[in-house]
């Protein structure tokens, strides 16, 4: 893809393939699921990942004209046995791709981090007027071989070193990672999203970006979603509209996180974003899979009732 060209929406980080309790493979990933919203809001979108081309682009084609692909080349691509939802899923590596490599060069209105297995480059050089995080990814672990990825007590900055076997990887946390992550958050963000469960792994991360002026949004499932004001100005709280039948929220937060990121860039201010995002990702649970990502109709449709 031409580093030239500019774009609407850039999202950053492993596209996954998703292996689910029956067996079947699907595309993963908060950078997958971000920009496909961001796509069906009608914005130019691409995604910077890493992985092995062929794989990606196969479990990418029924989405391939909606999206416009960076990928780095690896010898493995994050992959991700998925099983339960909401608070109770469970996810074990497979596979992982690696590091995204660093310098990484941007030319797009809003830049989303969205690392899923630590990927995250620390730097990044062009042109964003708006940056997002979604910083789960930079708060994961897993100990070897088909570990069950879990999160610590402080975010860590992107993964330094590394060792593989079979493809499957055990990782050392670098020392200082909290500091300097919550120090390059503070610097790059505008905005940062995360889940209720994720809250107290993301604790030093939240509290760097406010102070600095990022908005930090909480997203709870049916529960209000939770705004933390940049600069200590408090928190308020935005109702979610009820969902009569949840039929899948893999990639809901993330649905979130792209229609949150949009309405900030275009201007809106948090309650009304957090509105428009909460619909976004009522619209996502109310279907399967990732075809029942909703358009800008449907998701004022859904806010509308």
């Amino acid at each position: 893809m031409n580093g030239a060209l500019h774009y609407d929406y850039t999202t950053v980080g492993h596209v996954t393939i998703d292996v689910l309790e029956d067996g079947s493979r699907q595309a993963g990933g908060a950078a997958f699921y971000s920009a496909l919203q961001a796509s069906r809001l009608g914005l130019q979108v691409q995604i910077i990942t890493r992985g092995v081309q062929r794989e990606i682009e196969d479990v990418l084609a029924p989405y391939r004209a909606e999206l416009h692909l960076s990928i780095q080349p690896a010898r493995h691509t994050t992959t991700l046995h998925t099983s339960g939802a909401g608070s109770e899923r469970v996810q074990r590596v497979l596979a992982w791709a690696g590091p995204i490599g660093e310098q990484l060069a941007v030319d797009t209105t809003i830049l989303h981090l969205a690392p899923v297995a630590r990927e995250s480059p620390a730097s990044w050089h062009g042109q964003a007027a708006f940056v997002g995080l979604t910083p789960q990814g930079l708060v994961r672990e897993w100990s070897g071989p088909r570990a069950r990825v879990g999160g610590r007590g402080e975010p860590r900055e992107p993964v330094r070193g590394q060792g593989e076997s079979r493809g499957l990887i055990q990782i050392a946390a670098p020392t200082g990672a909290a500091k300097r992550l919550a120090m390059m958050v503070a610097e790059q963000c505008d905005a940062v999203v995360v889940s209720e469960h994720e809250r107290a792994s993301c604790a030093a991360l939240i509290e760097g970006a406010s102070g600095t002026g990022a908005l930090v949004a909480i997203t709870a499932g049916e529960q209000p979603t939770t705004i933390i004001q940049a600069h200590g100005r408090g928190e308020v709280h935005v109702q979610v509209p009820a969902v009569e039948h949840l039929r899948d929220d893999l990639g809901a937060g993330d649905v979130f996180a792209a229609a949150f990121f949009v309405s900030l860039s275009r201007g809106c201010d948090a309650l009304e974003a957090a509105r428009f995002a909460n619909g976004a990702a009522a619209v996502r649970v109310s279907g399967m899979g990732a075809q029942a990502i909703g358009g800008l109709a449907e998701l004022e449709a859904r806010i509308s009732r």
